[in-house]
């Protein structure tokens, strides 16, 4: 007999959800859909009814980036600059989301926009954790030149997260984009430096090499799928990993 969610308990106690800009599209070519915002919303109050503490960091991409931006003739800082402010953007949209079904919420920048957001400072970002609020890294690294992936691997180092918690649109790490290339192998578990050396496109190098460094696990699932952010933080076989490659406990 299947043991009911409210009886099982979570594998981990702190995690850091990375989403993509992207994520917030739904069906439309550029923007926030509220629906899909409503959406992960309502998945993250159910991991934080779990008793998990839930840091999570979005990108910019559904509105700009800055990589896109240089190639159109924006100089690279000012496009990355434009990006971070776009993750500023998203960040209110899943905050006001989020307060709206009771969860405490706190969004911190990188940079200082205290009209709007708390500027970050790691030791009150971990005490919001601890008291339960849902706490929301915007601004990317708040540097040019460095990815969102880069400001999550950053954020959960900083606030010793437990495990990154990688939301994309596939069903975990591939050998190649099984969108493009119908001979992709899923790969349910690999390590740091497979990553590096197969150059598997989960994050970036800098960011693995970070994750690697201090052994923090990333998990890789596809957000479409609804309740796959409680699959995995129940330590349900979802998705892939990536770890050291030593035997699970």
């Amino acid at each position: 007999m299947e043991t009911p969610d409210s009886a099982r308990q979570p594998v981990y106690k702190r995690v850091l959800l990375k989403l993509s800009g992207e994520a917030l599209l739904g069906q439309q070519a550029f923007g926030i859909d509220p629906a899909v915002v409503a959406r992960i919303a309502d998945e993250v109050g159910d991991v934080c009814r779990l008793g998990l503490e839930v840091a999570v960091v979005i990108g910019g991409g559904n509105i700009i980036r800055g990589v896109s931006a240089a190639s159109q003739g924006i100089d690279r800082v000012t496009g990355d600059n434009m990006g971070m402010l776009a993750t500023v953007i998203n960040s209110l949209a899943l905050q006001d989301s989020l307060e709206k079904r009771g969860l405490p919420t706190r969004v911190m920048t990188a940079f200082e926009i205290r009209a709007v957001a708390e500027p970050f400072i790691r030791r009150r970002a971990i005490r919001h954790l601890e008291k339960g609020r849902v706490v929301i890294f915007a601004g990317g690294t708040g540097n040019p030149f460095f990815t969102t992936d880069s400001a999550a691997a950053l954020r959960a180092n900083e606030i010793k997260a437990d495990a990154i918690l990688k939301a994309t649109r596939v069903d975990g790490i591939y050998t190649a984009d099984p969108r493009r290339d119908p001979m992709a192998t899923f790969l349910p578990r690999v390590t740091y430096q497979q990553v590096l050396e197969w150059r598997l496109a989960v994050m970036d190098a800098a960011s693995i090499a970070l994750c690697r460094e201090n052994r923090i696990p990333i998990r890789v699932f596809n957000l479409l799928v609804p309740g796959n952010i409680k699959r995995v933080v129940l330590g349900e076989t979802t998705g892939s990993v990536v770890d050291s490659g030593e035997p699970l406990p």
